[in-house]
């Protein structure tokens, strides 16, 4: 009798043991940080939504001081619809080509409304326009927010793929998570790398 109770003693306590060696491997470390890239992503989608929710307001202001630069106007329109029209993937973070091609459209919009603001330049009543002034003070706080959510997101996939990718949490993960898959990140197109020319 003492010896079966020495037994399931010893079995309970190495039960616990490989209980807590599994907690100190970093058995909780995949999920976690998978929950982590998706909250970031998350938020890099709720900042393009605030961007695309400016815009409407912005091309309306715009329109009634520059009525010929319609072609600017429709391009940012277009631009727009292209990217809030998308369907995202639910496997959007694993999916390389769905994810540069939302990555794509966003940008489009970035350059779109990049050449919106340059014709204010032309229209010194616009430049003035309280309710203009607004709109485009809110979206360059959009811009850098985007900006932040982005990085944040780069961080959080980084930490992930990391761990997906080294020794020991590679074969944590390979045993316990076998789905887990590195994670899509933002670029920068070889356009946006060069150095712009400055002319006088």
């Amino acid at each position: 009798m003492l010896s079966t109770l020495l037994k399931r003693t010893g079995l309970l306590a190495a039960f616990a043991g490989v209980l807590i060696g599994l907690s100190g491997c970093g058995i909780n470390d995949v999920p976690t940080q998978d929950e982590q890239v998706k909250a970031a992503w998350s938020q890099v989608l709720n900042e393009y939504k605030r961007r695309a929710d400016l815009i409407p307001n912005l091309v309306e202001t715009v329109k009634g001081y520059a009525k010929q630069e319609q072609s600017v106007l429709v391009g940012v329109t277009e631009a727009r619809a292209k990217a809030t029209q998308m369907t995202i993937p639910s496997d959007i973070l694993a999916n390389p080509q769905a994810f540069h091609q939302f990555e794509q459209n966003q940008a489009s919009l970035g350059n779109a409304l990049g050449r919106l603001l340059a014709v204010s330049e032309k229209y010194p009543d616009l430049k003035s326009n309280e309710n203009f002034l607004a709109l485009q003070s809110q979206l360059e706080g959009t811009e850098n927010r985007i900006t932040v959510a982005r990085k944040d997101y780069i961080d959080a996939v980084q930490r992930y793929n990391t761990t997906l990718r080294t020794i020991p949490s590679r074969w944590t993960a390979a045993i316990f998570y076998p789905d887990a898959k590195p994670r899509e990140t933002f670029s920068i197109s070889e356009k946006e790398q060069q150095t712009p020319q400055v002319k006088f």
